[in-house]
């Protein structure tokens, strides 16, 4: 079996960038699902990981001979507080695999138990947990938005203390890498610029070997990181996802969305929606992602001053250079991606208002902001008065005249309404995976039914397209009667 044979290039690092760890037993590995077609995009043989023996190494209770799995280390700042050491507490790197299009990727264990960076936690997952990041790192993937994988989810047949006792679980994620920003800060914070250059010099190789023999790599380093990020939190933006703790530890270079905590997709359209009980000053809102990105972004290029120049005051001058060029390429993402949700075919002075007072629009009536979109796709051939986008505003009026103002601007492109409504259709998605409809998921798991976990990830796994028989999973969850 080829996952047996992993090789891990990670861990021909020296030792202080992670620690061995062995198997932890569990009681019972039970499966829950498997991803089959990201088995064969990773060239795995799935039969083989479903067996018993499979079973035992994706629960993490017993390796195959040979497979030293590690616990990398890393620091961050967590909600702007700094954390010297981190490390992954409660996942193991098994190895990497070159998949089928020769994209090497990790596979790691999540919620396998304890390591040397556990900190006094227990190093295990529930079930709820386990489940929500399977539906929305999978939901992300088809919506297009660069993400970590889930390829399984086993029940371990132990439990886990929580507020209460809960049932157990490991999920096996699949990432370009984990490399974090809090990888490089783990090593700026003991002065070890010997291992910052280490692990600098793998990124580049593994992240962007075009970087490898040019003359300032590591400004270049800075320059491709930057410009992931943007690019993957213009998509968020464009989709309404909040990601929820954007700390260093959370950012990865490889510009992937990783560690689906509390996060979500904006219901009612409110630029300061947060989602983590204990983000209580708004820090990681929606509206705020961008801001915190650069942040973090600044925090990434002070680890990599040593490495830029050994003059501190041109290392610095290099990296506020780059660091000035996010808000261009964000810029960039954001407002194509807007014009195309409008269904501007052609770029014109004012694209960028109108896109922007839709948006005041919809949050000064707390309308739906997938459906809205969606709706504007549907709309094209309904009288102005008549569509369905209308009916989601509490002041249909301000919609009316904000419409009006669009339909004006689209009737100066040169398209068909099939062909428009075709372009709004494959970036407006009519289904994503809402809080509620994954709560009530985790609560039927709860109790042993999985049926409505394989329910969502169906809907999920076609965003874009018309499931009349889903149809409630599109329906944001309904107001409160008091």
């Amino acid at each position: 079996m080829r996952l047996l044979a992993l090789n891990n290039s990670y861990a021909q690092l020296p030792e202080r960038f992670f620690a061995h760890t062995d198997p932890k037993p569990v009681s019972e590995p039970r499966l829950i699902r498997f991803n089959r077609p990201l088995a064969e995009e990773l060239g795995l043989d799935a039969d083989q990981l479903t067996s018993p023996d499979g079973l035992d190494m994706l629960s993490g209770h017993r390796f195959p001979e040979g497979l030293q799995a590690i616990a990398l280390a890393y620091a961050g700042h967590q909600f702007g507080n700094f954390v010297p050491q981190l490390g992954d507490g409660r996942a193991l790197l098994l190895g990497e695999v070159v998949d089928v299009n020769d994209i090497r990727r990790d596979i790691q264990l999540k919620g396998s138990g304890p390591t040397r960076f556990s900190r006094n936690g227990d190093g295990r997952a529930a079930v709820g947990p386990v489940l929500r990041e399977y539906v929305v790192s999978e939901a992300m993937a088809a919506l297009g938005i660069p993400t970590t994988r889930a390829l399984a989810a086993v029940l371990t047949g132990d439990p886990v203390y929580r507020e209460v006792r809960l049932p157990g679980a490991v999920l096996t994620r699949v990432a370009a890498s984990h490399i974090r920003i809090g990888t490089f800060q783990y090593f700026a914070a003991r002065h070890d610029t010997g291992g910052l250059k280490i692990l600098a010099d793998y990124a580049i190789e593994r992240h962007f070997p075009q970087l490898v023999g040019q003359a300032r790599p590591y400004r270049a380093l800075l320059e491709a990181v930057v410009a992931a990020q943007a690019d993957l939190v213009a998509r968020w933006m464009l989709v309404g996802f909040i990601h929820g703790v954007m700390n260093t530890d959370n950012m990865t270079i490889s510009g992937e969305t990783i560690d689906y905590g509390p996060c979500a997709f904006v219901d009612a359209y409110d630029p300061s929606a947060v989602f983590s009980s204990i983000d209580r000053v708004g820090r990681y809102a929606y509206a705020n992602q961008p801001h915190v990105a650069t942040w973090n972004l600044a925090r990434f290029a002070e680890t990599l001053l040593p490495l830029m120049s050994t003059d501190e005051s041109e290392a610095v001058s290099q990296a506020e250079e780059v660091l000035g060029s996010f808000q261009s390429s964000y810029e960039t993402v954001l407002q194509r991606g807007f014009r195309r949700k409008l269904g501007l075919l052609t770029e014109a002075e004012g694209d960028l208002q109108l896109a922007a007072d839709f948006l005041d629009v919809l949050a000064r009536s707390e309308a739906d902001f997938t459906l809205a979109f969606r709706r504007l796709g549907d709309d094209l051939a309904a009288p102005d008065d008549q569509g369905g986008a209308r009916q989601l505003f509490e002041d249909p009026g301000a919609f009316d005249i904000w419409s009006a103002r669009w339909r004006q601007r689209i009737a100066s492109d040169a398209a068909d309404t099939a062909a428009r409504r075709a372009v709004m259709h494959a970036v407006n998605p009519k289904f994503i995976p809402r809080n509620h409809r994954i709560e009530a998921m985790i609560q039927a798991a709860l109790g042993g039914d999985f049926t409505p976990f394989e329910e969502i990830l169906r809907v999920i796994s076609r965003p874009f397209d018309e499931q009349p028989e889903m149809e409630r999973y599109a329906d944001p969850p309904r107001p409160c009667l008091l």
